[in-house]
């Protein structure tokens, strides 16, 4: 059964859709390098991603993609990926940048839970990226997109690795003042980003560009491996605070088991998107999030072995299990080198098909 409430923060758009293909999948078929040229030098940054746009007006531009193929623009940052890295960067970290894989966050193993907010803003990486948008502002007069800053968890993990968790059991009051530190260099880093930009979370997940106002989308990938009972009592709150003074606000959650905490997210008041990882129960988080638009993220490694009938039938079936085609999206991210053109054009293809099907209904 599917209904048509509508939340006032996202849109009336039927099924937005929209994908990401993962470095490898861009140096192959173009020849990107992701060295830290790539990320920081102004002139790779306009170059490398009108490049990016003119590929895929190329090959699904009558789905809406790449139409930026003809216009150079300051992308601050790379709003063609799903990588994370920036943020644990300036706070410590080592990265480390390939060809063909996106940066690889090398955990500092830091031996305690201090964290100076203000050094991160002093860090050389971050320097390197403010003379980039500095050069980019100069050339444009003003700069779009951003820059993916991850989830508190995710950048914890980064800097403590699985020390965290025992942190979080031995030392909570310690574990919860290092939480509320990176949470401090998130809003410092989005805030003035948005100021500039407009926007925080295209480089999380590009389908929030078709949403109606910009959205602000906490990563939570690393919640997978924790209780629903230490997320409310550690994390849950920046949720919470967030969602109030935030809006629209969302939760980007790519593990396979988001429905475990479905209670909990119920609680926030304004979460009005979740990215629903792969496996991920869309009926129970339905039954939970009545007026949340749920964003399906399809199974790269699955679309890269399934046949065109296959993709159809599982984007119908989950789009289904959603119950609001007006509070649904479904897109697909990180898929490689692997995937063919065809698969990908089936799930565009899939996604039209339902618009007309549901919008036929409506007459």
């Amino acid at each position: 059964m599917t209904h048509e409430n509508h939340n006032g923060h996202i849109n009336k758009t039927l099924l937005p859709v929209d994908i990401v293909l993962a470095p490898e999948w861009w140096n192959k078929h173009t020849g990107i390098t992701f060295d830290p040229d790539f990320f920081f030098h102004p002139a790779r940054r306009i170059d490398d991603e009108q490049k990016m746009e003119k590929t895929l007006y190329e090959r699904w531009g009558k789905y809406g993609l790449g139409l930026n193929k003809n216009r150079k623009n300051p992308q601050v940052g790379a709003v063609h990926l799903a990588s994370g890295f920036l943020l644990s960067e300036m706070l410590g970290c080592d990265v480390e940048y390939t060809d063909n894989h996106p940066p690889q966050v090398i955990s500092s193993r830091k031996d305690d839970l201090t964290l100076d907010v203000d050094a991160a803003f002093k860090s050389a990486p971050f320097k390197k990226f403010e003379n980039m948008l500095d050069a980019l502002k100069k050339s444009f007069g003003y700069l779009t997109g951003d820059v993916n800053w991850g989830g508190i968890l995710n950048i914890a993990l980064d800097m403590r690795s699985e020390n965290i968790f025992l942190d979080m059991m031995m030392q909570p009051q310690e574990s919860k003042i290092y939480f509320h530190k990176i949470a401090k260099v998130i809003e410092k880093f989005t805030l003035g980003l948005a100021a500039e930009t407009g926007t925080t979370s295209i480089s999380v997940n590009r389908n929030v560009r078709h949403l109606k106002y910009p959205i602000f989308l906490h990563s939570e990938c690393s919640h997978t491996m924790i209780s629903t009972e230490d997320y409310a009592r550690f994390l849950m709150e920046f949720d919470l605070q967030w969602s109030e003074r935030i809006r629209p606000f969302g939760i980007h959650y790519c593990g396979s088991d988001p429905h475990r905490h479905a209670e909990n997210f119920a609680k926030i008041p304004n979460l009005d998107f979740l990215d629903v990882g792969w496996g991920g129960d869309l009926k129970i988080l339905r039954k939970h999030l009545p007026n949340a638009f749920l964003n399906i993220r399809l199974s790269p490694v699955e679309i890269a072995k399934q046949s065109a009938d296959e993709i159809r039938e599982t984007i119908t079936r989950l789009v289904s299990d959603s119950a609001n085609p007006y509070l649904t999206g479904v897109c697909c991210i990180n898929m490689d080198d692997k995937v063919s053109d065809e698969k990908i054009t089936a799930i565009f293809e899939t996604v039209e098909e339902l618009r007309k099907l549901f919008a036929g209904k409506r007459n």
